[in-house]
């Protein structure tokens, strides 16, 4: 008798269901089994406390890619994103540097720090969004062996070589620039203002246990700067009812296909029979059979969790076991009382509504990484911040309000190890630091959740907290990522493929893997 699925997903994170959705899209029958009791992995909206609901992980919205968007048509599955309006830089003398969507508006501010900053602002925006236009075919690319002799791999390098000759020398050059500099070297070249600098940089250090100084964060600046939103390149937004509906949407569109999704569903093994995958062993014991098996789970735990390095190639683990994690970011979430009245910009407004970074300088954030270099949690750490009801009120009761911190560095392997009393410690850094900026924070503080790298490894099963299923370095990227020969989704054992963020193109909530781990598997099953 044949097996009822001819596809079972291990996860409901977002890069499962955009996976699921695909191979449902395509008439598959599909399974998407997910440990928790929600769908959506990092990618989740909870009322942690009665009236406030948070994105507990992942809280933004811009790396999602259009076309996901387009075919499976998620606007109609309820997906609708709030734009944020602006990031706001808080600075220590009482100054600010705010960056506005509106260009005038943003060029007069930008001014008033610096002319010539203000002047190369516009320059510097077309070459990003450039470069980002540039690197958009490759995150759809199933990367290919450069040692491969496969014709699929040949003619996978030949059109990546006439992708690279199209681009001119002017822009490979600059293309060069951004993959191997570090994001304040190449920032040092376009501006002189230190916040400005400092709050460009601050993105190509997100998910990484690298300094703004460390080479290869620049790339990590423009992977952030990919994020896109109705056509407009680095357009950032806020899912109403928070990240969760994101996931929500997704799974909507991937049942609305014929997709089957169960949740308190823990996988515990891929089962093995004569060296290939026919479906899975969950933790009480059940089996699922399918000829098609696919892990949304991180590099390590699909290879050396679920499958087992006695299945495996030496070359194969040896190079997982290689692969780098080192979760070093940390959230911190707050029900408060009121809105934060920042010295710097006193009373509500537009300000509010947007993004707060707290990164004053390069040397700010440089000294907060040098903290983790020796494993310990920044004094002064780097700090990312929105106020979802501020967009939408929905999500706090009247007059009050929910603050989602993005903190870092908060190193997975923090010397002596994570303890509760650490923890709080930690949340009390970010509090002390960020009531610097605004004063009334600490008293309006109605209840908080500090979750750490080790938190979001047992809360959600990222190896090591990393946000990413692995860090974003060039030497985990492309056809590196996990790791040389197994990074087009496939994997040594027949019928298991990878579709989490540990694969081409990373992390982020983006659902490329997702989708190109499908349209890999669709195109062999033809």
């Amino acid at each position: 008798m044949a097996a009822p699925y001819e596809a079972i997903v291990i996860g409901g994170g977002h890069n499962g269901l955009v996976c699921a959705a695909y191979l449902a899209r395509a008439g598959k029958r599909v399974l998407v089994l997910e440990q928790r009791d929600r769908i959506g992995g990092a990618a989740v909206s909870e009322q942690l406390f009665p009236g406030f609901t948070f994105s507990v992980f992942s809280y933004v919205v811009s790396l999602l890619r259009p076309e996901i968007i387009r075919d499976l048509e998620l606007p109609r599955h309820g997906l609708h994103v709030l734009p944020l309006e602006s990031t706001l830089t808080p600075l220590p003398n009482g100054d600010y540097l705010a960056q506005w969507n509106d260009h005038d508006q943003n060029r007069r501010e930008l001014a008033r720090h610096s002319l010539r900053d203000a002047e190369a602002y516009d320059e510097f925006g077309r070459l990003m969004h450039l470069m980002s236009r540039a690197i958009k075919p490759i995150l759809g690319m199933p990367p290919p062996d450069p040692a491969s002799l496969l014709p699929r791999d040949l003619m996978g390098m030949g059109r990546l070589g006439k992708y690279f000759r199209d681009l001119g020398a002017e822009r490979f050059h600059a293309l060069h620039k951004l993959l191997t500099m570090s994001s304040a070297d190449y920032l040092d070249e376009w501006f002189e203002t230190e916040a400005l600098k400092a709050t460009k940089s601050a993105s190509g250090i997100i998910g990484a246990l690298l300094g703004p100084r460390s080479p290869g964060s620049a790339y990590v600046l423009l992977h952030h700067y990919m994020g896109e939103l109705d056509g407009v390149f680095r357009a950032w937004g806020f899912a109403k009812g928070g990240n969760g509906s994101v996931s929500t949407a997704i799974a909507a569109a991937a049942m609305s296909f014929g997709a089957t999704i169960r949740t308190n569903a823990p996988v515990s093994q891929v089962l093995i029979k004569n060296g290939r995958a026919v479906g899975v062993v969950l933790n009480d014991g059940e089996e699922l059979r399918a000829p098609i098996t696919i892990s949304g789970a991180d590099p390590r735990r699909t290879f050396m969790q679920f499958v087992g390095a006695q299945h495996l190639p030496n070359e194969l683990v040896d190079g997982i076991r290689r692969f780098r994690f080192r979760g070093t970011s940390a959230k911190v979430n707050l029900a408060l009382s009121e809105a934060p009245n920042f010295t710097c910009m006193p009373g509500v407004g537009a300000h509010l509504r947007g993004a707060i970074s707290i990164s004053p300088s390069v040397d700010y954030l440089e000294r907060a990484y040098d903290d983790a270099k020796y494993g310990e949690f920044s004094r002064r750490p780097y700090m990312d911040i929105i106020l979802p009801s501020m967009i939408d009120p929905g999500m706090a009761p009247p007059g009050q309000h929910v603050m989602s911190i993005f903190a870092q560095y908060a190193p997975y392997d923090l010397k002596g190890g994570w303890t509760d009393a650490k923890r709080a410690a930690f949340g009390d850094t970010v509090i002390d630091t960020l009531s610097e900026y605004a004063p009334n924070l600490k008293t309006s503080i109605l209840h908080r959740q500090v979750i750490t790298p080790p938190d979001i490894e047992r809360m959600i099963g990222l190896t090591e907290g990393n946000i990413f299923q692995g860090e974003l370095s060039l030497q985990q990227m492309f056809f590196l990522r996990p790791i040389p020969a197994w990074a087009r989704y496939a994997t040594p054992i027949e019928g298991l493929y990878q579709c989490g963020a540990g694969t081409h193109p990373g992390g982020g909530v983006m659902g490329a893997s997702g989708r190109n781990a499908a349209l890999t598997i669709l195109g062999k099953m033809k």
